[in-house]
């Protein structure tokens, strides 16, 4: 492999040749061979937006320094970062230093390395120029927030909204089936399938606002407290310029966080808005197995609704097909719920002036994000949308419910109804014969007053 000479503060490093990134990075390249996560790709397009609202704001509040060249220069650079074309410049993994530092290196190099060849001079340089007016413990928690916010708007709601709408249509596909509920997992009164459905959306629409609800506290950025909270080396009105500036690249309404010193060391907005993804994660859970208990069978299970048979089953039973959408979902919720409890722990990191758990924190806030997202529409698009009522046999187990005596109630009372059930359970005969075998109702009265279908 061919090698050239790069140089930092602590002396020279070799980088691969077909590299553009600088001795910092390659420093952390070779120092953390920990695991196999690396950097999440949201996190490098964070930062390309950032480093372009930088460069746009330092033009404004110091030409001298960045002229209009270097702009242009770092805004082509990060351009082409978000189109993807420089994805191989961003090798490193997320167990390295707390605060980010090596990773906003890794940007200010790629950035330099890159405008400097398209300019075919030394133009860039990665400290002085790319990262003027910034550090990296204001730099990695503002592209914390910034890919939060974007993942969240971009991948997670429409995700949310799609599997609504889905819910909604099934709403509407099933007015007026009436079928048994079910509380402690023991047979309950009658409700309609579509009430059940709403239930389910109820749950999807509730989280929907929590997440949305959460979006103010991320769109705050730590941008301009540089290194401790204190602005130092950072012109007065850089960090309100890049924040307008960031909102109009991305149409999201970001503003300079007021209390630096907060934005340094706290996580508390990412913390908070993954307790809404959590939410979101416990809900998908409850939908899921709703869906594969009310599908299980064919017939030994309550078999009330069919959903889609995307693949083989078993290995060794033959025709055996399962709820594998619901599977994935649940596993899904599951490491939500446990990146919940990784995301808390580090963000109570705050040591001093600063959170030295960061990475950490991204990496399992985006995973969130992105899982929760392909789930939602695995599970809309091969599950949900093919879901379908079997309403034989959900009027068989209605009819066949003895909590149907319920309906008895106002006309023989608690006790009377009671001993009804029991006795139709002991025996294996109908509520009808045993309320009139106990001398309770006659059988016309019966007739007249006993309607399941009202009882929703």
């Amino acid at each position: 492999m061919d090698y050239r000479i790069e140089h930092d503060s602590m002396g020279e490093m070799r980088v691969p040749a077909d590299k553009y990134w600088g001795a910092q990075t390659q420093r952390s390249f070779q120092n953390f061979k920990i695991g196999t996560e690396t950097m999440p790709q949201e996190i490098i397009r964070a930062f390309a937006l950032l480093k372009k609202a930088a460069a746009q704001a330092n033009h404004g509040c110091k030409p001298e320094k960045m002229t209009a060249e270097k702009c242009e220069t770092i805004c082509s650079v990060c351009d082409e970062i978000l189109s993807g074309a420089l994805d191989d410049q961003f090798p490193l993994v997320v167990w390295q230093t707390g605060s980010g530092t090596q990773s906003n290196m890794n940007a200010n190099e790629v950035i330099a390395g890159r405008g400097s060849a398209l300019a075919q001079k030394a133009l860039l340089h990665p400290n002085d120029d790319v990262n003027m007016s910034q550090s990296s413990n204001d730099t990695f928690p503002t592209a914390m927030h910034i890919a939060a916010v974007l993942s969240i708007r971009d991948r997670l709601l429409p995700a949310i909204d799609a599997l609504i709408a889905t819910l909604l249509r099934l709403e509407d596909e099933n007015a007026g089936v009436v079928k048994s509920g079910r509380t402690h997992l023991q047979d309950a009164t009658p409700i309609a399938f579509s009430q059940e459905i709403s239930g389910w959306r109820g749950m999807l629409e509730e989280s929907r606002a929590m997440i949305v609800g959460a979006l103010p506290f991320l769109q705050k950025l730590a941008l301009g407290g540089t290194a401790v909270g204190t602005g130092l080396n950072c012109p007065p009105q850089f960090a309100e310029d890049a924040a307008k500036i960031l909102s109009t690249l991305t149409g999201v309404p970001f503003v300079s966080e007021e209390n630096k010193f907060h934005a340094l060391t706290a996580k508390d907005a990412l913390v908070f808005a993954h307790g809404a993804l959590k939410a979101l994660a416990a809900n998908l859970l409850k939908i899921a197995n709703d869906v594969r208990f009310l599908a299980s069978g064919p017939r030994c299970g309550l078999g009330e609704i069919a959903i889609p048979e995307n693949e083989p089953g078993s290995s060794i039973m033959p025709g055996k097909v399962n709820p594998t959408q619901c599977e994935a979902v649940t596993m899904v919720a599951v490491q939500v719920i446990g990146n919940d409890t990784a995301i808390g722990m580090a963000a109570s990191q705050g040591n001093f002036q600063l959170n030295v758990f960061m990475p950490v924190i991204a990496y399992n806030f985006l995973q969130s994000v992105r899982l929760l997202a392909d789930a939602m529409t695995s599970f809309n698009k091969n599950c949900m949308s093919g879901l379908t009522a079997n309403k034989e046999k959900m009027a068989q187990n209605l009819h066949n419910s003895l909590m149907l005596v319920t309906a008895l109630n106002p006309y023989i009372g608690y006790e009377n109804a009671a001993k009804t059930a029991k006795k139709a359970y002991r025996e294996n005969i109908s509520l009808k014969e045993a309320c009139v075998a106990l001398g309770f109702l006659t059988a016309e009265r019966f007739d007249e007053v006993f309607h399941p279908e009202t009882m929703i």
